[in-house]
């Protein structure tokens, strides 16, 4: 999730340009370039950055970072585990 306090204008650029460094992670692969794909994995890795969906947290409300984290180390963990088990039987 981006965050919120960027400006609209801001917020469309970094996504433009997300988009256009995921492009050149596709073809740095289809063209077997590996250093062009590094290059194109660390551009994805700033903007991702600028958006606010990796780095330090946004938000200021004192709730912990749970993000990039594995669901089952979390005190989500019980509230997941009950979601997959509906989702086998069909609930969800």
């Amino acid at each position: 999730m981006p965050n919120p306090n960027l400006s609209p204008a801001k917020k469309s650029t970094l996504v433009s340009e997300l988009m256009k460094a995921r492009s050149a992670v596709r073809s740095a692969k289809l063209a077997g370039d590996q250093g062009e794909e590094a290059a194109a994995h660390r551009a994805v890795d700033v903007v991702k950055r600028e958006l606010g969906e990796r780095g330090p947290v946004w938000w200021s409300d004192g709730t912990p970072d749970f993000n990039r984290q594995a669901v089952k180390n979390t005190p989500y963990a019980k509230w997941y585990s009950g979601l997959r088990a509906s989702r086998r039987r069909g609930e969800g």
